[in-house]
């Protein structure tokens, strides 16, 4: 029998129904997870998205009074084509997101509020691996979530949740990092990917100004190129990719 490589990508664990996926911005969910994303829902599992901001400084020609809510229409519509009805703001400002006491409460909140089993973030390192440098805000959600996630079953840190009726939630399992450079789980791509083309697709008039291509061609390209990219740790098989915690 051949025994696995070690950069191959184990299969995510699916003794769980329900997710809560926490990211900074909309369209960050669709640039990679919502394939999995939908095959979870297909499935049966609950999924809920809690975005820390509503995207408004992310267009050069739109005012952030404009831009807001259009993006917030954009992210909702985005969420259905796969499956997810329950979207929420937390009205932090885009660009500026800062790590601490606050955010680590409110995505806290969220999650005792939700219960999952299963906690999404994205990459929270100071680099896309070490190619790129991520954002201020990327990087702050998601180390936030990190430490929410255990901050959620703690009945003495942030005691006002309880007051306000949010029991502690000790039951995350597993906090999973999209985007991570140094993947360890996947999830198979094939059964959702149509889908996630079209939530992605969703987030139109954010993407015809980060490209001069037909948006189309651009979403279906860049996420078929990853799927298949990651596929190859993972049987050969379209997937996307999670760095996997347990708690």
């Amino acid at each position: 029998m051949t025994e696995p490589k070690t950069t191959d990508l184990r299969p995510m664990p699916e003794d769980w129904q329900r997710c809560l996926a926490v990211v900074a911005h909309p369209d960050d969910l669709e640039y990679g997870c919502s394939a999995a994303i939908a095959a979870w829902t297909d499935a049966g599992r609950e999924v809920a998205y809690l975005l820390a901001t509503r995207g408004e400084a992310g267009i050069d020609t739109l005012p952030p009074a404009e831009c807001g809510p259009l993006r917030e229409r954009e992210q909702r519509a985005s969420a259905a084509v796969v499956g997810v009805t329950a979207v929420e703001f937390l009205d932090h400002q885009d660009g500026v997101i800062e790590y601490g006491t606050a955010l680590r409460r409110d995505i806290a909140a969220a999650i005792r509020r939700h219960r999952p089993e299963l906690v999404i973030t994205l990459n929270h390192r100071d680099t896309w691996g070490g190619v790129a440098w991520n954002t201020p805000d990327h990087v702050a959600v998601g180390r936030a979530t990190l430490d929410a996630a255990g901050d959620a079953g703690n009945r003495w840190i942030f005691p006002e949740l309880t007051e306000q009726g949010l029991e502690p939630w000790n039951g995350v399992r597993w906090v999973a990092v999209a985007g991570s450079s140094t993947p360890t789980h996947a999830v198979d791509a094939t059964p959702g990917l149509e889908r996630a083309v079209r939530s992605l697709l969703e987030h139109r008039t954010y993407i015809e100004v980060l490209t001069d291509e037909d948006p189309e061609t651009y979403v279906r390209e860049f996420l078929t190129g990853y799927a298949e990219t990651t596929g190859e740790r993972f049987g050969g098989t379209p997937a996307v990719a999670f760095e996997l915690f347990s708690r």
